[in-house]
């Protein structure tokens, strides 16, 4: 019996195929989303799919990146503190990943340097090739055995012909040689078009595949990104030029909606050539999953029941743009949750220094239908945030603070309800007088030794639910289970005195130790809650997250 598992576990291995995704000319060009639209397109033909993110970064995990520079971190189930596109990966699959589905050139190097410190590798020399690449590949089948795959989508973060991600791309050419016919590169490659010129140049992108070409390797379908779609000519020209079948040029122009791109990919024919190119027998175009995904991306198109969202926080500037990819999740979820209720989110970006550089600033808050205090870490900025939760609480405007946003929350009704007017948190300030946000009993002694990296309360923990509360009608359940990532709670000392003056701690760990949800009960506001928990992590296209959904609904009827 186990020998026929076995066997079985083997043709299922051997018929899986591999799809890497490259980039090519700049970053950001938008491979995650890509990697992403192919994912949800073969998973709606009936595909078992499966995404890996490679970071090239020395980082072991994107945890101590800093989300102005890099975006946010998104964390999974398993606790893995990842780049954002793994949130994409989920949001477009609709399911949850783990950490064999992400990997970084530290990750990889300090596996290599643990199993030759085990003697793994028989007293052999380890190099860098052949042993980094092996090390890759042997991660990627990893994550295919874990989901039991019949596709892997793999990005390869960076751009080809930077040095950072040439040992992944050697990765990805030695599986081409083992697995020549399960093996396939997929380019995505911006053409610009210079404004004193006015004409779409292909030069970059045949550049970008020639260096692509030095690695061993040859893309089979090149994505051509731009502002808008490809002409004949210039499909003509990147077939030509970079030897690939002009059907083969898939033209990628700049949507409104990234919710659109699988199913703008569907009528370049992109997912018949994919099942063809790969030689998979995969569903029609038209199915259960595809028909449910264009509804979706449809409903992101309303254009009117305006709700106007005041994001306040600190992980915004970088030089003279605004990074909103710091709270990408939040704002995808806050958007899932707004066009399931028939709205159209409008979100604006509030820096909480504003507020304490001139606090006249806060009447601008009335304008707007509801306020979110996202996460966050340290002290700048810190009392803009806390006199932006008190004029919510004040004015009845529905408010929602996510992890920092709920432990600010607390802070706020101790100083300005208890009166206890040195109430802070041990992070912020150690010396106060009444530390009602304390740092965790278990990572005292991490801080204390500086062991900072993948050591927070991180991931997924379950949580009970009072009910009645608001909490509680939202879930529509009284156990629920979300991804944490934080190190500071609820001081249980202030927590009586706290919930005698009204707050309502609807949420608790199963051992009553955690204050998971506080919020105002409905009598007293319409919508004043946070959680110690990251709910964004959660949301899905297809099925919102209940407190997204609860906020918006109130910010609905303030409206």
């Amino acid at each position: 019996m186990k020998e026929l598992s076995k066997k079985k576990l083997e043709n299922k291995t051997s018929n899986c195929k591999y799809i890497f995704v490259v980039g090519g000319v700049i970053s950001g060009v938008g491979k995650g989303v890509t990697a992403s639209s192919i994912a949800r397109i073969l998973s709606d033909r009936g595909q078992r799919v499966t995404a890996i993110k490679i970071d090239p970064y020395i980082n072991i995990d994107a945890g101590t990146m800093n989300p102005t520079e890099h975006g946010e971190v998104f964390v999974l189930d398993d606790g893995d503190e990842t780049d954002q596109d793994m949130g994409n990966y989920e949001r477009f699959l609709g399911v949850d990943l783990s950490r064999a589905n992400y990997m970084t050139t530290g990750r990889v190097y300090q596996s290599v340097i643990e199993r030759e410190r085990n003697l793994e590798y028989n007293g052999a020399c380890v190099q860098v090739v052949p042993h980094i690449p092996l090390e890759v590949i042997r991660r990627i089948e990893k994550a295919r055995d874990n989901a039991n795959a019949d596709v892997v989508l793999i990005e390869i973060g960076g751009t080809v012909g930077e040095y950072e991600n040439i040992l992944f791309l050697e990765a990805a050419r030695i599986m081409k040689l083992r697995k020549s016919n399960s093996v396939f590169f997929v380019m995505v490659s911006y053409l610009p078009v210079p404004g004193n010129i006015g004409e779409m140049k292909t030069k970059p992108t045949q550049h970008a595949v020639r260096t692509l070409n030095a690695s061993g390797i040859q893309p089979d379908i090149i994505i051509a990104r731009s502002k808008m779609p490809l002409d004949e000519k210039r499909k003509e020209k990147l077939s030509m030029f970079c030897n690939v079948p002009i059907d083969h040029v898939i033209s990628a122009p700049d949507v409104d909606s990234i919710y659109d791109i699988p199913i703008n990919f569907e009528k370049e024919g992109l997912g018949d050539m994919i099942c063809d190119t790969v030689g998979m027998t995969c569903g029609p175009a038209v199915n259960e999953g595809s028909l449910k995904w264009k509804k979706f991306a449809h409903s992101t198109h309303v254009k009117n029941n305006e709700v106007k969202i005041a994001i306040v926080g600190k992980y915004f500037n970088t030089g003279d743009f605004t990074l909103s990819d710091s709270y990408l999740s939040v704002i995808e979820a806050i958007k899932y949750s707004g066009y399931a209720c028939g709205s159209k989110p409008t979100l604006t970006w509030i820096s909480s220094m504003d507020f304490e550089k001139d606090p006249n600033k806060l009447k601008e808050l009335s304008k707007y239908d509801g306020i979110i205090v996202p996460g966050g870490f340290g002290s700048r900025g810190i009392e803009g945030i806390l006199k932006t939760i008190e004029y919510a609480r004040k004015n009845n405007i529905p408010y929602f603070g996510l992890c920092y946003g709920m432990q600010l929350l607390v802070i706020e009704y101790a100083r300005n309800v208890l009166k206890l007017k040195d109430a802070n948190t041990r992070e912020v300030n150690p010396n106060a007088k009444d530390i009602v946000i304390d740092v965790m009993e278990d990572q005292k002694d991490k801080i204390e030794k500086k062991k900072m990296g993948g050591s927070m309360r991180l991931g997924a923990y379950q949580a009970v639910l009072k009910k009645g509360s608001i909490a509680g009608k939202a879930y529509k359940s009284l156990s629920i289970s979300e991804r944490h990532r934080h190190r500071y709670e609820v001081n249980n000392e202030y927590r009586e005195a706290l919930e005698e003056a009204g707050l309502v701690f609807s949420g608790l760990s199963p051992d009553g130790k955690l204050c998971e949800i506080a919020e105002l009960p409905e009598s007293k506001h319409p919508f004043f809650l946070g959680t110690q928990f990251h709910p964004e992590f959660k949301a899905r296209p297809l099925a919102p997250h209940p407190l997204f959904t609860a906020f918006i609904k109130a910010c609905q009827k303030k409206k």
